[in-house]
């Protein structure tokens, strides 16, 4: 569980996460290309995806060309219990996600999928993602329309074909419920604090992993949720 504290102090949090060889979360893959795309038309589109800490989706997906907004949040569970005191001590129903609105002229849904398990989340982790534990830090795709559902239930297929794993994919396709945004101070929260330990240790090299597999979708500036 992260906490936000002031830097000296969450440095001491940090501390023995640091201290740990390198988890299969902080592996890179390179993520097969989808051989169902994505045929979703035109106008904005909404998916939402959980893979852990949500600063670290969010931080990806910002800085994805086609992407217009990026929103941490809570997915399930109940609005009187959406907080993030409640679910990051495990006691909810929700899991952290991200609310990813795109345009599919500039990047298809199937092309968000492999850039998800590329550089944010490791699909053979269950309940946990990084130094992260708990069923809320599931790795789940949330589609939002039957095109997206039937795009991740055959990428995830293709995945499992695929070979780049070396254990069994457990990501789950997840029905949508309700979404709950984060509090303001998660919303760019690596953008905010880009000092703080966490990031530096988690999240920073996830977006330079885009920056260095996807140089054509990838944009330095951070788009705000």
């Amino acid at each position: 569980m992260r906490k936000i504290l002031p830097f000296a102090a969450a440095l001491v949090f940090t501390v023995s996460a640091c201290q740990q060889p390198l988890v299969a979360a902080e592996r890179v893959v390179s993520a097969p290309s989808a051989a169902r795309a994505a045929e979703e038309g035109s106008g904005l589109k909404t998916a939402i995806f959980a893979g852990g800490c949500f600063w670290g989706v969010e931080a990806v997906f910002s800085h994805v060309k086609g992407v217009s907004s990026a929103v941490s949040g809570y997915h399930g569970g109940t609005k009187r219990q959406a907080s993030y005191k409640l679910v990051s001590s495990g006691i909810t129903d929700h899991v952290e996600a991200v609310k990813v609105v795109y345009d599919p002229k500039v990047i298809r849904y199937d092309q968000l999928l492999r850039i998800f398990f590329s550089v944010v989340a490791d699909p053979t982790l269950k309940n946990r993602q990084g130094p992260d534990r708990g069923a809320h830090y599931n790795a789940e795709l949330v589609p939002l329309s039957a095109e997206q559902r039937a795009v991740a239930k055959a990428y995830l297929a293709q995945m499992k074909q695929s070979g780049k794993w070396d254990a069994p994919i457990v990501t789950v396709i997840a029905a949508a419920k309700t979404f709950y945004p984060a509090e303001a101070a998660h919303q760019d929260f690596a953008a905010k604090n880009p000092r703080h330990p966490y990031i530096q240790r988690w999240d920073a090299p996830k977006v330079a992993a885009l920056e260095r597999l996807y140089p054509g979708v990838f944009r330095k500036q951070f788009r705000t949720g």
